[in-house]
């Protein structure tokens, strides 16, 4: 890549190549080339992964102050690569070339380096790989329901009212133990029923009171 947009004899959009992530799905990025020049331009893509991505046209000739939009699909992919990180590379290669020239007509050694005739400029575009939108839609849908549903003044009054039926339960299920262990008393004599008794009456005090703190912070209907 030249230093300097103005020497540049393409430009290239976007400066990176975004692809969104999806297993068993392909996904594609348009690039526009853009001959910043009033000679032709004969652009090459490279990659370091050419089995990964289609790549259409992969080489053009570009007219004077003409664009063109190049399209890079990636393949579908079968598992996601680690923390969705990619390290494959683009290189978009450019030279001047005659004019009239066709692209079938390039020789062979056009973009070669070595071959000293004319200058060939590079430019790296790097690859990143996104999560669908739906997806984060998605994530983003559910905790909002959660926020909402715990916002919801009902849904909070009827959570009292459940934890106060189910108080009120328990509390008449001890009082019906206790009063079973009454009528044992007076049919035969138990050494441990004082110990029990007190037990018993000390869950009743704490039942009722949990009831009483339930019913006052309750709102009101």
């Amino acid at each position: 890549m030249t230093a300097g947009g103005a020497t540049q004899m393409i430009t290239v959009h976007p400066d990176e190549l975004r692809f969104i992530f999806e297993l068993e799905k392909q996904s594609f990025c348009d690039l526009k080339v853009a001959n910043n020049t009033a000679h032709h331009v004969a652009f090459k893509v490279k990659t370091t992964s050419p089995k990964k991505y289609f790549v259409r046209p992969n080489t053009g000739v570009l007219q004077p102050w003409d664009s063109c939009v190049i399209r890079v699909t990636l393949q579908a992919q079968r598992e996601y690569p680690p923390d969705l990180q990619c390290k494959d590379k683009f290189l978009l290669q450019s030279t001047t070339v005659q004019p009239l020239v066709n692209v079938d007509e390039l020789p062979p050694d056009t973009f070669n380096k070595d071959n000293g005739e004319k200058a060939i400029e590079e430019y790296k575009l790097r690859v990143v790989y996104v999560l669908p939108s739906s997806a984060q839609g998605n994530v983003e849908d559910k905790a909002l329901k959660s926020s909402t549903q715990n916002r919801d003044p009902n849904s909070a009054i009827q959570r009292l009212r459940d934890e106060r039926d189910v108080a009120v339960r328990q509390t008449d299920q001890l009082q019906q133990e206790l009063d079973m262990l009454k009528r044992r008393r007076y049919r035969k004599s138990d050494p441990g029923f004082s110990v029990t008794f007190a037990f018993v009456v000390g869950l009743i005090g704490i039942m009722v009171g949990f009831l009483l703190n339930l019913s006052l912070s309750s709102p009101s209907t």
